[in-house]
Parts: structure tokens; sequence; C-alpha cells
């Protein structure tokens, strides 16, 4: 605990994506020596440059910490010996099956095994099945022969990083923690502490695995029944943006969900089906989350219909058209395009024979397996605008001109409500 509270202790993060990069960074900053870990050479070298390729860190921020030596990056798992405490912070996909992937936990666990020496504090972050904690990653690490809550400590808490959420930081958001012990909720604790503003503890870490569940779930389901309404509202020719608008006027009992293309990014659409999957393990059928992932997998055909029944009124087909997508990310002003349902899109307009382009100033390139070339972003201007039978607003980047975009497109598909301020006829909302 002494070496947690006067930052002596040597930290560790196995994973330097969206949440470990971020975490590293911000350990670094409040004073820690810190070694992030990945497999991928490139991430390693560029942070050892100091080179941010997450946009919620700085680059300044991070050159700052490598250049002060309170931050280096490594692909030699080796390196865990060195440490007092390691936070896993690695991928967790869903199988095409809907099925939990864990590989990556296994492997990052089976690493730390291998060199794990007593007094080490081991957190996991990623997000699992509730059970995680104590039913794969406790064995593992105990049959080295050291027992959890003695000779090393292990706790589970869930991230919260919200990529592109400047009011948010890390630093910011209150972090759950739940030990297999309550010494081990403390350390992990007391390690958060020195980094960001709130701690909450809970008595296991079952109830930290469900929490993050819940959160997402709770997101998922609510954001299900919004685009149910909203191709209800199409049905009933309702402008359900207008409606939600309305609706939010309410000053209690409600909270606003917006529609859109589907659903996108690395927790939405995956951790409800953790919980699913986990529950029907119990013999109990999760209705509520598996109806919701029903429905918003269907919002990426209905923006293709959309778009097929607005070509269809100026006697042009799909066929052959030229579509311009405007935003490949699955949210506003991040470079992540993990899940986003522009893909999806995409895809089917490409099944349909359309002719895709795009432009999107986080991602310069996309590479997919549906496409027949990789495709590079292009310049939002008058004339590729003009060029399209169709422009596709798909994310509603800051950067975009919207009042460049309405004059020069001949048909717009609106999924964001971004035109609410543009009122056309050439403009059809999701």
């Amino acid at each position: 605990m002494g070496k947690i509270k006067n930052k002596q202790a040597r930290t560790g993060f196995i994973g330097l994506g969206y949440v470990g990069l971020p975490w590293a960074v911000e350990f670094a900053r409040s004073g820690f020596k810190v070694t992030g870990i990945d497999l991928d050479e490139s991430k390693v070298k560029q942070i050892n440059q100091g080179y941010s390729y997450i946009p919620d860190v700085p680059g300044e921020q991070l050159e700052a910490v490598v250049k002060s030596n309170h931050l280096q990056a490594s692909s030699d798992f080796g390196c865990i010996k060195e440490l007092d405490t390691i936070n896993i912070c690695v991928p967790t996909p869903l199988r095409k099956s809907k099925d939990p992937d864990i590989s990556h936990i296994v492997a990052a666990v089976e690493q730390i095994a291998q060199h794990l020496r007593p007094g080490t504090l081991i957190i996991l972050e990623s997000t699992s099945y509730p059970g995680t904690t104590e039913e794969l990653v406790l064995p593992i690490l105990e049959q080295t022969g050291l027992e959890a809550g003695k000779d090393f400590f292990l706790a589970f808490s869930p991230e919260r990083v919200d990529p592109g959420n400047k009011q948010y930081p890390p630093r910011k958001v209150p972090k759950v923690v739940g030990g297999i012990t309550p010494t081990c909720t403390n350390l992990a604790a007391a390690l958060y502490e020195q980094a960001i503003e709130r701690v909450i503890r809970v008595s296991s870490p079952k109830v930290a695995e469900m929490c993050k569940l819940l959160e997402n779930t709770f997101r998922i389901v609510n954001i299900g029944l919004v685009n149910e309404i909203a191709l209800m509202s199409s049905k009933l020719g309702i402008d359900v943006w207008e409606v939600i608008e309305a609706a939010g006027s309410k000053p209690f009992g409600f909270m606003a969900f917006h529609p859109g293309p589907g659903l996108g990014g690395h927790c939405i659409p995956v951790d409800p089906f953790y919980l699913s999957w986990k529950a029907r393990t119990v013999g109990f059928e999760a209705r509520f989350i598996e109806l919701a992932g029903e429905i918003n997998s269907r919002m990426p055909y209905h923006v293709v219909n959309l778009i097929s029944d607005a070509l269809n009124q100026r006697k042009k087909s799909i066929n052959g058209s030229e579509i311009f997508v405007l935003g490949l990310a699955y949210k506003k002003d991040i470079n992540d395009v993990r899940e986003s349902p522009a893909l999806d899109v995409i895809e089917i307009l490409l099944e349909k024979g359309a002719h895709i382009s795009y432009t999107d100033p986080y991602v310069p390139a996309l590479e997919a397996n549906f496409l027949r070339r990789r495709l590079t972003s292009k310049a939002l201007s008058a004339a590729n605008l003009q060029r399209a039978d169709c422009v596709v607003l798909l994310t509603d980047h800051s950067c975009f001109d919207y009042s460049l975009i309405s004059k020069h497109s001949p048909l717009i598909i609106d999924t964001r409500n971004a035109f609410k301020d543009f009122p056309a006829k050439h403009i059809i909302k999701l």
C-alpha cells in the first residue's frame, strides 16, 4: 500500500488501445513509472517515439511522459516480473455466434502467471461476463502456487473510456472496483485514487463485472427502443426527431436517446451479449437484449431502403448510382470504425451495385474484407458532392461544413439529424 500511495509502485498496462494507452498516460502524468505492453510492434515504436495514435491522447502529453521516463512501451512480457501492479486492457470481441471471445484475456493472464511474483496487484479492466475474474483469471494465477489475497492481489474494475468525450476524460469518470478479498479491493482502489477523482468500492468482482454490463445494456435497449420508434414513425409519416425533442421537454421520467444507422464501437454492440450469453448458461433468456440487438441490426437495412426509395423517386436505382458517404467512424470526431454501422451500410450498397466513395478526415483509408478495393477518403468539396447521385450522412463530425453539403448535394439521407436547421426537399431524415 505504501508504494502505491507514494507512487513508487511500478505500474504496467497490458493492451495499449483506446483504454490502455489513455490510462497509461494518465498514471504516468500522475507521477508513476509506467510500462505499457502490447504485441503490436508498431504501437510500441510509436509510443516510445512520443507519437499518439489515439485521438483522446494528445501527442504533447504522451511525448512529455516519454521524455521524462515516466512511460515506456514494450512487446516483451518478461518485463512483468519487474512490475508491482498490472492492468489488463485487452479486447474482448464477440465471435460470429455472438459468444464471448476471451482469448485475449486468457493469453494475457497466462503471460502474467509465467512472470508473477509475490505482492503483485492484478486488475482486469477488459469487459467480460460476470464471473470471469473468479472463474477464469483466478485459477490460472493460482496454478503458480501463490494464493490470491495473500501472495498476490486480484480485482476487476470496468473500463469506462468514452472515445471523443472531452467533458469526461478518464480521471473524471468514477471507477468501480471489486476485489477477490477486501484487501484486494482496497489495494486496487488505492491505486486508482492516485490518478482519478472518485473510486467506488463494491463487494465482489462479479458486482463490478455486472455493473459494466448493466451500463451498456441500458444503452442498447434504449437505443433499440428509439430505433423502433424511428421505424414506426417513418411508416406513420412522423418526424421522430421532433417527437424526441418534444418528449425531452419533460423534466422527469424521460431520458432522450437518439436513433441512428445502427450501433458501433467497442462496447455497446458487444458487451450486452456477454451478459445474455452468461444468462443462457444458467437457463435464463435475456429477451430485452436479444430483441434490442435484432432491432438495431436492422437499421443499416433501413438506411439502404431510404436511399433506394429516394433514388427511385428520381427515376434512378441503387445499381450504378454514385453514393457519397459522409463519415465512417461509429461516432463523431473519432477515428474508431470498430463495429461501425457505416461499414454495414456500405457493404449492403455494394451488394446492390452502387459505386461508393466516402469522406472522413479521421479515417483516411478503409480496408475491409467485403471491399473490392481499398478506399481512400475524398475531399468534402462541391465537385464531389455534385458528382454523387446521393449523399449519405452516417457520422456527424463537427468539422463537416453542412452549409456546403446542403447547397451542393442533389440528395441527402440524414441519419443523425445534422440538417435540422436546413429545411429542404432534397434532405431525407432517418
